[in-house]
């Protein structure tokens, strides 16, 4: 069985939530996933409008219908403006300037030292458990350089 991307590995009720979050609060992004819904069948545009965020969300996580830059798209947004308090606690622990999630425009990567990064690994680990891990895998995953040291982190915690 092949192991699932990072954004398929949160469980279906956390991808359903952010979904439903996202399509109440974001009409491009709901407009992006009617037209994708429409075009691979089944659904009518003019249905899939009427149908409130949360049931549109389930029927998108049900069928996959996430591309893997939508899935990347998610994930960042998770992490940034969804629940931030992860990827807020990870900065902050490893010295990065930052406001809350968000780093400025202006940084340069690599944005920690392999220290700092180890301090923010450990920090979150201890205080997001499996889900600081998961928000690890996702920044070794997509963007390793920026966070020297990451990827051996992510290594020591297995599969």
């Amino acid at each position: 069985m092949a192991t699932p991307s990072l954004y398929r590995a949160l469980p279906a009720a956390r991808r359903v939530a952010l979904l439903t979050k996202l399509f109440a609060e974001r009409k491009e992004t709901r407009a992006h996933f009617v037209a994708r819904m429409a075009k691979r069948g089944g659904f009518r545009p003019q249905v899939l409008i009427l149908w409130p965020p949360a049931k549109l969300a389930q029927e998108v996580v049900r069928m996959n219908a996430q591309t893997a830059d939508d899935e990347l798209d998610l994930l960042q947004t998770l992490y940034v403006d969804v629940e931030p308090q992860i990827q807020a606690d990870f900065l902050a622990a490893a010295g990065v300037q930052a406001e809350g999630a968000v780093i400025p425009e202006g940084l340069e990567p690599p944005y920690a030292t392999a220290e700092g990064v180890a301090k923010g690994a450990a920090a979150i680990r201890a205080k997001h458990g499996v889900d600081g891990e998961h928000y690890l895998r996702v920044i070794a995953r997509y963007n390793a350089a920026a966070w020297p040291g990451v990827e051996g982190i992510v290594e020591s915690l297995g599969a």
